[in-house]
């Protein structure tokens, strides 16, 4: 068994784990379908996405897990985004809470040219730009990304979950599970886990499926 020195870096292997597509999220009728890990990479020597505001050169926010839904047209693109945030404290999550809090001012997502042009995984040769659908050409440039929707997973230690789940109500935008959920062995083979991220799209909000909805 492989000994993790740290909370963070024992979330980091788990979500290696995790596939391109999140667990549990299906593809909807005519959905976009641009998914491709953000963090944590295969491996840390290339420059990963991360989130800012707009005009912002030093804020970046980089989450235990990031995942980019590409969409939209190469001329007036956008993203997606499924981000998962293991909290150790209370202090820590309402620091991470606040980050992803509902505003009037756009978050933007930031991928380097390394990451684009890097082979999507270790057994798949193709650049992860081909995958996006937004761009025509290899980039010479990082991507900018107005964020069109935020879904983010929090993992909390047993006693604050509960403490949580008893006292506090999510914001729509917001899922919650132990963590142990995540630092578990094979967490994206987990049905509930499965079963939570499959809620974790904008499609849950409709009746049905619609012609085009997003994934």
């Amino acid at each position: 068994m492989v000994p993790f020195h740290s909370l963070d870096a024992l979330v980091r292997a788990r979500l290696r784990q995790w596939p391109q597509r999140p667990p549990g999220l299906s593809r909807g009728k005519g959905a976009y379908d641009g998914w491709l890990r953000g963090q944590p990479c295969e491996t840390g020597g290339i420059c990963q996405p991360f989130l800012k505001l707009p005009g912002s050169d030093r804020l970046r926010t980089l989450p235990d897990g990031l995942w980019l839904n590409f969409g939209g047209t190469v001329v007036e693109p956008f993203v997606d985004i499924f981000a998962v945030e293991a909290c150790g404290s209370l202090s820590n999550l309402l620091d991470k809470r606040s980050r992803f809090a509902p505003s009037t001012q756009s978050l933007m997502a930031v991928c380097p040219i390394p990451w684009l042009l890097a082979d999507i995984t270790p057994t798949d040769a193709t650049p992860r730009w081909r995958v996006t659908g937004v761009i025509a050409v290899a980039p010479t440039l990082q991507l900018i990304l107005p964020v069109r929707d935020i879904r983010v997973l929090y993992a909390l230690k047993p006693r604050h979950y509960a403490g949580f789940a008893e006292n506090q109500i999510p914001h729509p935008h917001e899922y919650f599970a132990p963590m142990e959920a995540i630092t578990a062995k094979d967490s994206h083979e987990n049905p509930a886990m499965k079963a939570l991220v499959s809620r974790a799209s904008a499609t849950a909000n409709f009746m049905s499926t619609p012609p085009y909805a997003v994934a």
